[in-house]
């Protein structure tokens, strides 16, 4: 494992501001919509909306496989399906790579495993509501400028208000308290998983880095989910769905994130993350029967003001 930085925030700073390397070049100037600056935000936007119907798949079939084993379907599917399209090469990487690889793929089964017992106990609305303080977070301790702390000012005044989702009102109070502290522990580790997707994707060429931290991950879950579900993982029916929640939760979401992550700072990205609890209150209407109150759709204006004010500040930052 490479040696830790002085402070979190100069980490973390490093991170997002370190040259992509010569085998991963960045897409040319004007490329996407209005340029390098709405490209990233396609990406991002794409990935969520992705990640949180396949979330609410997998809600779906969790009384097959419990918690523990659809972790392992979709990390185990996801990381066969990542090495058979990348083929990555493991040759010609230092230590730190491969340290930045490991440290990547433990964010990623962290964040996947904590964030799938939360939702097996409470709503998915509210539960990417409590994962999403996480980015929050990171967007406010790396920020170098008043406004993006104005931001995410207003877009956790939005989580505020949108914990009244499936929570009996303002406040988590009727939520399981257990629940409640895995999803907390998911945005905990979603914050690792945005430094280390940045770190990766720098350090190797197009997806490869996704890839291994992938099998990392998937690693990592196996035994947990071996021992939640034993041989109801192979299951030809809920193979199939697994497959489908890896593709949806983590093949096509995490390519995109890394790949926006390659043009746009880490703050940027973690704000834009707000908007992570309106796309799963819209999942879990149309997929879970969640309906939403007028308290959500409130909240969910206040995120999105505050994602596209992230992004517009963004974007004048950036030189013509």
């Amino acid at each position: 494992m490479p040696a830790p930085s002085s402070s979190p925030t100069s980490a973390v700073s490093a991170a997002t501001t370190a040259p992509a390397p010569a085998s991963a070049p960045l897409p040319a100037e004007g490329q996407g919509v209005g340029g390098r600056g709405l490209g990233p935000v396609a990406l991002v936007i794409s990935a969520g909306i992705s990640v949180q119907f396949g979330a609410a798949l997998a809600v779906m079939i969790m009384p097959r496989a419990g918690a523990a084993g659809v972790v392992t379907l979709r990390l185990a599917a996801a990381a066969v399906v990542l090495l058979l399209l990348c083929r990555p090469k493991v040759r010609g990487y230092s230590r730190s790579d491969w340290g930045t690889v490991l440290a990547f793929g433990v964010a990623m089964a962290g964040m996947n495993g904590l964030f799938y017992q939360a939702i097996d106990r409470i709503p998915l609305g509210p539960a990417v509501t409590l994962e999403v303080l996480g980015p929050l977070a990171l967007s406010v301790l790396v920020s170098r400028r008043l406004v993006n702390v104005l931001w995410a000012g207003l877009a956790l005044g939005g989580v505020v208000l949108l914990s009244g989702h499936g929570g009996g009102g303002l406040g988590f109070g009727s939520l399981d308290p257990l629940g409640a502290a895995y999803a907390l522990g998911a945005g905990a580790m979603w914050a690792a998983y945005i430094v280390f997707s940045a770190r990766t994707g720098r350090r190797f060429p197009q997806a490869d880095g996704l890839a291994l931290a992938m099998a990392v991950a998937a690693v990592l879950s196996l035994p947990l989910g071996i021992a939640g579900a034993g041989t109801d993982l192979l299951v030809p029916s809920t193979l199939a769905l697994g497959l489908g929640v890896a593709v949806l939760s983590s093949v096509l979401p995490y390519t995109l994130e890394m790949l926006a992550l390659r043009r746009m700072p880490a703050p940027t990205f973690a704000i834009l993350m707000s908007l992570e609890p309106a796309i799963a209150a819209t999942a879990g209407f149309l997929v879970l029967n969640q309906a939403m109150s007028t308290l959500d759709a409130l909240a969910i204006a206040l995120v999105i003001a505050a994602s596209m004010g992230a992004v517009r500040s963004q974007i004048r930052k950036q030189p013509a």
